[in-house]
């Protein structure tokens, strides 16, 4: 069996499915979601400084397109990851699409981006034994693989759905508390979402999260996003100041696994800024926009539609949502190396 594993390049290790695949997904994630998103809210936006125009549609129409078809993106990007043969490679667009969005048996949860990946990697892995061991390759690996990531989607995928429903609920209480308190809470746990396989956008939009609790929620996405970014940028430079600056941080997760103290600098910085935040300026967003942090610039974008665009707003949003988050980073990261729980090349990413 070992030797068979081998020859199909089938390798069930950590490295595997928790670096390789994991790295690979975030790709598709931002070509997908993120970027479906990025579009969405620039063409709303430009409709409304330009009036209604053919750009302003067509980006919308876009971009709305990309985000429904994030489930296919992460299937190819996992696929590759997990260095699958082409009909394995492309049969798991379906299956990844199956792991986001099918509901299980008597669960009405839909698996999201989590879903999607773990559909697609019981897929490959069994369209990979079949694949070229039949004359009629064609039909069998491509069946192979669809049909076993169904089944993976079946019955995981509405699993990772219904913790994103708790996660929500959790949130929801938070927000019933002393701003101070919940102020923590909600720009940890959102961005700890949107680091994690989860979509952070999602879960705001779903739980319709707005007012301060929104805010909490944008600078909880930029602390990890910018955090990131600023404390990476001795390995990653100017490439990867972007890639997580305004693209995202979940391209650090394979680099979480090989050491999680990395992701404690960006999390306390979401510490520290959530009750700023919440306390102190009252920031507030919209759905869309409370879950993307400085994606593409939406959480700024979603602040200023939220409360105007005006110089006070303008410096508060550069305060809050950029430096400070990169600043309190900049120095946990800085406070850990000293002491040894982070080392030079532990934010690595291959960009």
């Amino acid at each position: 069996m070992k030797e068979f594993f081998k020859r199909k390049d089938i390798e069930i290790s950590v490295k595997r499915y928790l670096q390789d695949a994991m790295s690979a997904m975030a790709l598709g994630l931002f070509a997908t979601l993120l970027m479906g998103t990025i579009l969405d809210v620039l063409g709303a936006q430009t409709a409304v400084l330009f009036g209604d125009n053919a750009v302003s549609a067509f980006l919308v129409e876009v971009g709305g397109i990309a985000k429904g078809l994030m489930g296919a993106g992460i299937g190819v990007a996992v696929a590759h990851g997990l260095k699958s043969p082409p009909l394995v490679m492309f049969s798991s667009a379906v299956t990844g699409m199956m792991g986001a969005t099918m509901i299980g048996f008597g669960i009405e949860y839909t698996g999201g981006p989590a879903g999607a990946f773990i559909a697609v990697a019981i897929g490959c892995e069994f369209g990979k034994m079949v694949s070229k061991e039949t004359p009629v390759d064609i039909l069998v690996t491509p069946a192979t693989t669809i049909i076993m990531g169904g089944i993976g989607a079946k019955i995981f995928g509405p699993a990772f759905g219904w913790c994103l429903m708790k996660i929500g609920e959790f949130i929801m209480i938070a927000t019933e508390w002393k701003p101070f308190v919940f102020g923590i809470v909600v720009a940890v746990v959102v961005g700890l979402v949107l680091t994690a396989p989860i979509s952070s956008a999602a879960l705001c939009i779903m739980l319709n999260l707005s007012g301060i609790a929104a805010g909490a929620a944008t600078v909880g996405c930029c602390a990890q996003m910018v955090g990131f970014a600023v404390a990476s940028y001795r390995e990653n430079r100017i490439g990867g100041l972007v890639a997580q600056g305004i693209g995202t941080s979940m391209l650090q997760v394979s680099n979480i696994i090989k050491n999680p103290w990395i992701l404690l600098p960006p999390t306390l910085a979401a510490a520290v800024v959530g009750p700023i935040s919440t306390c102190l300026f009252k920031m507030t967003n919209i759905p869309v926009g409370a879950g993307m942090g400085t994606c593409g610039f939406v959480g700024q974008i979603g602040t200023f539609t939220d409360m105007g665009f005006t110089p006070d707003i303008l410096w508060k949003v550069i305060l809050l949502q950029i430096v400070l988050p990169g600043v309190c980073a900049f120095v946990f990261d800085r406070v850990m190396r000293k002491i040894g729980l982070i080392k030079d090349g532990d934010y690595k990413l291959e960009l």
